[in-house]
């Protein structure tokens, strides 16, 4: 049976441009002669839709365009998709996250997904009834085990500590499916399409089954899908790998002999390269991240400041990339603090990219509020007050041109100046989308260093100099923090791995340090609940997928 993958970018809500886009591919793999085509995970609406799911007419034009779908199949070719369906009994959730076998013009058959997802950036419980006893979808003769997503992640062999006491793959293997299919929207971090390989692997050889894997691809508020879709053959050997971070559409030809019956033996698939290496995987998805945020939010062009610094090389870098260069704005906006080389690093690095370049300075602005301040401030010694109006009248100023021209704002900081607050609120924090507020300030460095593995892009005084936020004389990140490499590593050992104190002390830190560092950490939630959005690449991000109080006394963690 020659079968379709179709990995589609799906916008939530978007019905009109989403039913264009499954149109062009259904149409597509029916000119390659396909008979099946397998969309993802609620593909008639896009995912994640959180809470937007709870409206009745949201509900209602997916319902519609499950229909329109249906329309396109025929006798000759069937779609398999993912929807939301309507829970027809008398209890539970009203709501199933399901998939439908669509032919000869209708709803053809349905499973509904079992195994419902409530861990980090997942609540789908909140929404949806798990199924259960889902059938087989029969097909042209040929019996179908339908999956959704996290009914595919229950193999005993993956874990230490099993979510669910099912495996619902199994389960239809074991009802007699002749092919696998598991339609899903697993978003990004980094490892997990390795991970996600290997364990469709798993399934399909311990089942001696096809495996056909179908993801969405493309970005959603925070999450990065990074597609990876795949057919798998009943040894657990790939012959067919989509792109990764990038619609593609693939057709397979599943030999008749492997589902009992008689035919044509199936042609070599086709692997697509994908990023092997963990840096480029992580700008591909911050490209694929900031460009989607964009462009579905109904912008063209982005504002952000340049400070000469680290983290600004890499998201002008990252959204020159993602966009074009023609459409990303940098700003320099120096102060009396400010020092040369910063500046002419700032327009080096434009320079390289070809983005647009402006200088504001704004020490004008920084004394008229000194001055106004005076009377207020009259007899305090200066602190760290004075430092953030040189930073609060950056973002003022992005915010400026953003409200006159129409340019979106990216905010600038990294995951470990998030992390322990090393931030300005109304400040450095400014922005519509902040672009590596899930990137460590380690991996700024191994990133901007990959961006310049063919040439110079950032400049290479960028990349020696010692971070400074240059908001005082002969200021140096590591005054105020400790180096990075340490506060990096307690940084991920405490909010990723959830480490104790005494844990990391045991691995050769400096207690001392350890409890300073963790104080900043869960001092800054305040910080950090009004952050802008980030594009999630780690396991465990800031924002989405993390919930932790404002208001709390963590002293007792601290042993």
């Amino acid at each position: 049976m020659r079968i379709a993958i179709a990995q589609l970018n799906f916008t939530i809500g978007a019905f009109e441009a989403n039913l264009a886009k499954s149109r062009e591919a259904i149409t597509q793999a029916r000119e390659g002669g396909a008979e099946l085509v397998v969309l993802s995970e609620l593909a008639t609406v896009g995912y994640p839709l959180v809470d937007l799911v709870e409206r009745e007419d949201l509900v209602d034009r997916n319902l519609e365009q499950l229909d329109r779908l249906a329309g396109l199949s025929d006798d000759d070719l069937g779609i398999i998709v993912g929807f939301v369906d309507r829970n027809r009994r008398d209890e539970g959730k009203a709501l199933h996250n399901a998939a439908a076998l669509l032919w000869r013009g209708r709803l053809a058959g349905v499973v509904h997904k079992c195994l419902l997802p409530t861990y980090d950036v997942f609540d789908e419980a909140r929404y949806f009834e798990p199924g259960c006893g889902n059938p087989l979808l029969e097909f042209k003769g040929v019996k179908f085990g339908v999956t959704i997503c996290e009914d595919a992640w229950s193999d005993p062999a993956l874990w230490d500590r099993r979510l669910y006491d099912r495996n619902p793959v199994r389960e239809a293997a074991d009802k007699g499916a002749d092919v696998l299919v598991n339609i899903s929207a697993s978003p990004f971090t980094l490892g997990k399409a390795e991970l996600r390989r290997d364990m469709i692997r798993r399934h399909a050889a311990s089942t001696g089954l096809f495996f056909v894997y179908v993801n969405q691809v493309g970005a959603n508020d925070e999450l990065v899908f990074d597609g990876y879709s795949m057919i798998v053959d009943g040894q657990g050997r790939e012959v067919v790998r989509a792109r990764d971070f990038d619609e593609d559409l693939l057709v397979y030809d599943i030999p008749a002999e492997t589902m009992g019956r008689q035919g044509a033996a199936g042609f070599p698939g086709e692997l697509r390269p994908c990023a092997a290496d963990p840096e480029e995987q992580a700008l591909s998805a911050l490209r694929l991240g900031l460009r989607d945020y964009v462009q579905k939010s109904g912008f063209r062009k982005v504002v952000l400041g340049l400070s000469g610094g680290i983290d600004s090389a890499l998201v002008a870098a990252i959204a020159a990339r993602a966009l074009g260069p023609e459409n990303v704005v940098g700003v320099a906006m120096p102060t009396r603090y400010s020092s040369q080389h910063s500046l002419h690093d700032a327009e080096a690095l434009a320079r390289n990219l070809g983005i647009d370049y402006r200088v504001i300075p704004i020490d004008s602005m920084f004394q008229s509020m000194l001055d106004g301040l005076a009377p207020e401030f009259e007899g305090c010694e200066s602190d760290v007050t004075e430092e953030n109006l040189q930073a609060r009248i950056r973002g003022m100023v992005l915010m400026a041109l953003s409200n006159k021209f129409g340019h979106l704002v990216l905010a600038t900081g990294n995951k470990s100046e998030m992390g322990v607050g090393y931030c300005t609120l109304y400040g450095d924090m400014c922005g519509a989308l902040a672009v590596i507020s899930d990137v460590s300030k380690t991996w700024v460095y191994r990133l901007s260093r990959w961006v310049n593995r063919e040439g110079i892009v950032i400049p290479e005084s960028t990349l020696t100099k010692p971070p400074s936020a240059e908001l005082r004389p002969d200021q140096r990140d590591e005054d105020s923090l400790p180096p990075y490499e340490v506060l990096d590593r307690v940084l991920e050992g405490w909010v990723e791995e959830r480490l104790s104190t005494a844990q990391l002390v045991a691995e050769g830190l400096d207690p001392a340090v350890v409890e300073r560092i963790v104080r900043l950490i869960d001092g800054a939630e305040f910080k950090r609940r009004q952050a802008a959005p980030g594009i999630k690449i780690s396991p465990k991000a800031f924002g989405i997928g993390r919930r932790y109080p404002i208001v709390a006394d963590y002293s007792s963690l601290h042993r």
